[in-house]
């Protein structure tokens, strides 16, 4: 007996330790990210392609398609290139007079156009729309208060027969300095309206840019233009239509991604609408013939502002004919507090629901001509109020269909609001904090008096995002209720991968693992705070303790991170991910995808790329035991 005993104790402990082993196993079993689709809000661009000149009207040498292109930091006005396609450069090499502007083989009205472009240190150029307006393209790095001359300015007018240093006017300056350090590459957005005319020739309306982004931050919105800004011509030279200009005389300067659409101010046709309101109900979809009405009436546009501003429980449907100015397709994008559908030609199109956050996407292919349309919005409970629905087309800009909205209202703006601003100290302000849409709930930012701010995770230890200017907007934390409780970030920000910074792989090809359920496996160790109130986050992982500290040089923008490794075991420090990752001859590497450098020089260790899934990554192996890396991030 006692043998079985002992044999059925053995049987035990290693089904223990198996169990054990396993369970261990499973807490590091890699588990790749969930890729999340989204539906884009946007029908298709139109694109330039660059594979050669071809997309453009014959020009001057000065222009070049090339495969790459690296901004020699050291120098002004300085490219590195290699053979390819894919970038537009203009290397503005040509003997004076020599060096030509680039022009568009199309004329264009209102025009909305999305570029990418690449600066050389203290270099200059600009983008003309029809030729005649400038969006100012310059090396504003560092600038604290940008100007009218700066990266995505709209440049001044010009008066010659003004008085001496007088002879510029309305130049309009960028609300923010969101321009990148040169050779980065930057995204820039812009909505054009052209000048309207009568048919006697006479303007009617001024050309205005509707609105202008820089690296995703709006920094210009309804400008109007008297005339062509300087360069552009005269009053007497604006036309309904011209060419897009890219100047090529006053610096080297590198383009890709071009990408635009044309706009010839199509809108729907609304006519014969009835307005009819219901007993209100729980719920859609529902019979309409089986509820009673409670007022109907003709009126003469389509609009929900009236029940959406008050907290009555109604139903309220409208109905009529929809005109369509043109054959071809159209999206259409609905949100609703309450709960809404959309019928197009008498069959159900679009629910639409979910709060105003969640976008209801659909396209369909239109016929030119009159189909009937209706609009059920069910607004249940007092609380449950919200409604738009906009549409995009042919020769179409998104607009919304409902009257009485304006453009961009409801929409937040991280300049309005309850703003949380250091001032002669650094502020910490724990929030939650969306990263690639993703909300991190143990989170806290970091503001300086020097307008450099970062976001880190204290749940995993990782620096989620930096930004430079103004610092963080709480008005979705402290408003009312707090819905959100989103810290945002208000300057120009620069997205970190957010992954675990340090984890162990049994093979060099293995995928960086991802934090387990609820971060198990990292033990925090609080903050402690230096004594200019600048913060060092500590934490466990595998048995070593990781410490981050940061600092800001004085007069540039960049983020200096100190972290130190102690008692460990052999790790891996992943320091960014891209969809390209280079390394410069001068130890520094950019990040494509988010387009920021990272500077390695003064370690001991060498970091290494690597591809995996497609995506690059930039990894340093860390040793065992004590040890301390030092580098810098640079946007």
């Amino acid at each position: 007996m006692k043998h079985v005993s002992y044999y059925l104790l053995i049987v035990y402990i290693i089904f223990f330790i198996s169990c054990e082993k396993d369970k261990k196993e499973s807490e590091k079993t890699i588990v790749k990210k969930e890729v999340k689709v989204v539906k884009p809000n946007f029908l298709p661009f139109k694109t330039i392609t660059l594979n050669d000149l071809s997309g453009f009207k014959p020009t001057g040498a000065n222009w070049k398609i090339v495969g790459n292109v690296i901004a020699d930091r050291s120098k002004e006005k300085t490219f590195f290139t290699e053979e390819g396609t894919g970038i537009l450069l203009n290397k503005n090499d040509q003997e004076k007079g020599s060096n030509k502007n680039l022009f568009t083989p199309f004329d264009h009205g209102d025009m909305e156009l999305e570029i990418d472009v690449m600066m050389p240190v203290k270099s200059n150029s600009g983008l003309y729309f029809q030729g005649r307006y400038e969006v100012q393209l310059f090396d504003s790095w560092n600038v604290k208060k940008p100007k009218y001359v700066d990266m995505g300015g709209i440049y001044q007018r010009w008066n010659n027969e003004a008085p001496k240093g007088k002879e510029g006017y309305e130049g309009y300056s960028p609300r923010v300095n969101a321009a990148k350090a040169p050779g980065l590459w930057q995204h820039l957005k812009v909505i054009f309206h052209a000048a309207k005319f009568d048919k006697t020739g006479k303007k009617t309306k001024n050309a205005w840019f509707e609105e202008v982004w820089l690296n995703g931050v709006l920094i210009h919105e309804n400008v109007e233009l008297s005339g062509p800004t300087r360069g552009g011509g005269t009053n007497a030279d604006e036309k309904p239509k011209g060419p897009l200009m890219i100047q090529g005389d006053h610096g080297p300067v590198a383009f890709k991604n071009i990408k635009y659409k044309l706009y010839e101010g199509n809108t729907f046709t609304l006519s014969n609408i009835t307005r009819t309101e219901y007993e209100n109900v729980k719920n859609l979809p529902i019979n309409l013939d089986t509820i009673s009405k409670e007022k109907e009436e003709k009126v003469d546009g389509f609009t929900l502002v009236d029940v959406t501003k008050s907290r009555d429980k109604k139903m309220v449907v409208h109905s009529g004919i929809l005109s369509v100015p043109e054959t071809g397709k159209y999206l259409f994008e609905g949100h609703a507090n309450g709960i809404s559908e959309l019928y197009l030609n008498n069959k159900k199109f679009l629910n639409i629901r979910g709060g105003m956050d969640k976008a209801n996407i659909k396209t369909t292919t239109l016929e030119k001509g009159d189909i009937p349309f209706k609009v059920v919005y069910n607004q249940h409970a007092p609380w449950a109020r919200g409604f738009s629905l906009h549409v995009e087309g042919p020769n179409m800009q998104r607009y919304s269909i409902q009257e009485g909205t304006k453009k961009g209202e409801g929409v937040f703006d991280p300049l309005k609001g309850i703003i949380v601003e250091p001032k002669d100290k650094p502020v910490m302000q724990r929030s939650f904090v969306n990263h690639e849409g993703e909300k991190h709930t143990h989170c806290i930012s970091v503001g300086t008096p020097q307008g450099i701010h970062y976001s880190y995770n204290l749940a995993t230890g990782s620096l989620l995002r930096v930004w430079n200017g103004s610092f963080l907007n709480t008005t979705h934390m402290w408003l009312a209720r707090g819905f959100k409780q989103l810290g945002e970030p208000i300057g120009f920000s620069v997205t970190m991968h957010g992954d675990l910074e340090f984890a162990s792989l049994e093979e060099d090809n293995s995928p960086w693992p991802i934090p387990l359920i609820e971060n198990k496996g990292v033990k925090q160790l609080g903050y402690e705070l230096d004594a200019s109130r600048m913060p060092s986050f500590s934490y466990q992982i595998e048995k070593t303790t990781i410490s981050n500290s940061f600092t800001i040089p004085e007069g540039t923008r960049q983020l200096n991170k100190s972290i130190t490794i102690s008692k460990g075991k052999n790790l891996w420090h992943k320091l960014a991910d891209g969809e390209s990752i280079k390394e410069l001859p001068d130890n520094t590497y950019v990040i494509n995808n988010e387009s920021y450098y990272i500077d390695f020089t003064g370690n001991d260790l060498k970091p290494i790329i690597r591809n995996i899934d497609g995506k690059d990554e930039l990894l340093v192996e860390v040793p065992k035991g004590d040890s301390t890396i030092n580098y810098s991030i640079i946007w």
